[in-house]
Parts: structure tokens; sequence; C-alpha cells
């Protein structure tokens, strides 16, 4: 007898659940096909998008993972399992991995918006916390640079997104400004001719836009010229250091004075 209440037990549990299970099978299978599309779609809008590739592949498995969650979630109660504490735990989970990586975190999602966005790409030459440099490396956690001296250096990713980025190789020509100081006593438009003279004959100086020279200050000691010219990126520093040579050696030639700091000495006779 009590055999045949135990088999009598079991099939009732059979024809409870089995409807229950069956529908758990084909939400799992659906479920996971129609996720899978998703996963696919999302790859090809950040392939579209030009999103890097080590983004790309976390974006995809971050997904991925999250709608697997989510349907396990689902299969959960559809077999009638309570799932508001399951939610509660993972919920409580992923707020104490927060608080504990909090630092990582704000680098980890700095990496996210700098591959998404893109103020600089590798090979860029950038100015940021302090730090110039070409980039070398662009990270999840953390940006890598390499210096004007040929130091490594490691930006955290959170403080670079958040700060001012100065991008030098964004645009392919840049302006450069040098002041070049005069005593009152020179010729005004003879310096300003010297000076369009040095930039002019200089083949690597763009013609367009025209180099500029103006008075931009009348100073204590010195009328300061201002001049501005354009150049490639790949031109920039040679145009600087060469304008900035001839200045001296056009204006000691011409007899244009630079003024430098005079220290007079008082003496008392007692």
């Amino acid at each position: 007898m009590e055999t045949e209440k135990w088999i009598e037990k079991g099939f009732e549990l059979i024809l409870d659940y089995a409807p229950k299970v069956l529908l758990a099978i084909l939400i799992w299978i659906v479920g996971s096909w129609i996720f899978g599309r998703l996963v696919k779609y999302a790859k090809k809008i950040m392939v579209k998008r030009e999103y890097d590739v080590s983004l790309q592949g976390f974006l995809s498995a971050l997904l991925y993972w999250g709608l697997k969650v989510l349907l396990i979630v689902i299969i959960l109660g559809t077999l009638g399992i309570e799932t508001t504490s399951f939610a509660a735990i993972i919920a409580s989970a992923g707020l104490a991995i927060g608080f504990a990586l909090q630092g990582s975190l704000s680098n980890f999602a700095g990496g996210v918006l700098i591959l998404i966005f893109k103020p600089f790409k590798v090979g860029d030459f950038i100015e940021a916390q302090g730090v110039s440099g070409t980039v070398k490396e662009i990270g999840i956690i953390n940006t890598t640079m390499n210096t004007f001296g040929n130091q490594l250096a490691i930006l955290p990713n959170g403080k670079l997104s958040n700060e001012n980025i100065v991008n030098y190789s964004a645009e392919s020509i840049r302006r450069e400004n040098i002041i070049s100081g005069i005593s009152y006593d020179s010729d005004i438009k003879k310096a300003k001719s010297i000076l369009l003279d040095i930039v002019t004959s200089n083949e690597k100086v763009l013609k367009h836009p025209a180099p500029q020279v103006m008075v931009a200050e009348l100073a204590d000691s010195s009328i300061n010229l201002s001049l501005r010219y354009w150049a490639t990126n790949e031109n920039f520093w040679d145009c600087r250091w060469y304008v900035l040579e001839e200045i001296k050696y056009r204006f000691d030639a011409e007899g244009i004075e630079i003024p430098f700091p005079h220290q007079v000495e008082i003496q008392k006779q007692g």
C-alpha cells in the first residue's frame, strides 16, 4: 500500500511539473536563440561604429552573460521557484563588489568611454594630467604613453576621461605663436618684415593660411611682436626651432636689439 501511495504521488508530481519543465526547456531554447541573435546584432553595430576590438569583446561577453542570467531567472520563475530572494542576492553581491572595486570600476568606466568616444587614438600626441606624450596603448583600466624623454607614463582612465585633454594630433596642421621682444629704439616695421621673411622663405611653413606679424604688447622694457604661422604636425617642431634660431641671427645682422634684463647697482658714498 505504501509503495502504491508513493508511486501515485510520483505520478502526480510528474503530471504537475512536466508541463513546467517542458515549458522551461522551450523557453531556454527559444530564449538562447533570441539572445544569441541580439548579441550578434550588437557585435555588428560595434564593428560598424569601429569600436576598439578589446571593447567589442568585453561588451559582447558582458551582454551575453547578462542575458543568460536573465534567462535563468525567467526559467526559475516558470518552474515555480521564488526568484525574489535570488535577485536580491545578485543585487547585494553586485553592490558589495561595486564598493570593493570602486576605484577600478571608475577606471573601467573611463576606459569604456575613451574607447567609445575616441578623444584620442594610439599614436596621437596628447597632453593630459600634466603629462605630454605619444599614446602607446589604450586599455580598459589604464592608458600608457611614451613621453618626450621616452619614459613610460601610465594614466588611470577614470581621471583621464574626466579631465581636460589636449590632442595635438587631432588636426593635420597646427598654428604657432612666437613672441619676439624688440627694444623701443628699434624699427617696428623692419622687425616685422624680417619675421615675415623668415617664415615665408621656409618651405615647411604653410602659405595658406598666411603667416602674420602684429604688435602684441607694449611692455615695460620691450615691444613684443607676435609671429603666427601654420605648419603640418610632421614639420611643426622643425619649423619652430628654425624660426627661433633664425630670429636671433637676422635681428643681430639687421641691428634689431632684443632687450634683456639689466641690473643697476647704486652705491652710496659715505
